[in-house]
């Protein structure tokens, strides 16, 4: 099982009950699937950047990367409806808190001059959502092979529609908020 999947079960979720005062446990909230996203624009000018991204993407998250295709044809970006334009995964179950194990304690303190997440980047009905700027930061990735740095966008989707309850589940698994 999961480390941070054992602790929710075992101190999260018995905290939250008390400060949220529910005794109904399926009431609480919790994480229901994490989507980390690669908007790889470049790709249409080098074609092997879309691969490199995707294979790195399954690096981080152990779970292979779907690419993304345009929907609509953007003339000002030279970009036509179904080229590749990103990739993503999404994560659930085990595979969902070893990512969220991974990114708290390791990923975001290699982060240079890091002071802290957006406590205010929730999207009004429970989940929030956050951009890393570079992949590196991971310590899947080797560094010396790295050709391109490329951010991403990590979503954490909840059961909840209160934004306030999901940000004290997330501080609860030791989310870094940064003071506001």
């Amino acid at each position: 099982m999961a480390r941070l999947l054992e602790r929710y079960q075992k101190e999260i979720l018995p905290r939250l009950a008390e400060k949220l005062g529910r005794t109904n446990r399926l009431s609480l909230p919790r994480l229901q699937k994490i989507v980390v996203n690669m908007g790889v624009g470049k790709a249409l000018q080098d074609k092997g950047r879309m691969e490199q991204s995707a294979e790195q993407l399954g690096q981080i998250t152990g779970q292979k990367a779907q690419i993304t295709k345009a929907r609509k044809a953007v003339s000002g970006f030279r970009l036509r409806e179904g080229n590749e334009i990103g990739c993503r995964v999404t994560l659930r179950g085990r595979r969902m808190y070893e990512f969220l194990d991974r990114l708290i304690s390791i990923a975001l303190p290699r982060i240079r001059d890091f002071r802290g997440v957006n406590p205010k980047s929730f999207d009004g009905n429970g989940n929030y959502n956050m951009g890393l700027s570079e992949q590196a930061i991971f310590p899947e990735i080797d560094p010396d092979k790295l050709t391109f740095t490329q951010g991403m966008d990590v979503t954490f989707v909840t059961s909840t529609r209160s934004d306030d309850e999901a940000r004290e589940m997330l501080r609860l698994f030791g989310m870094p908020f940064r003071e506001a």
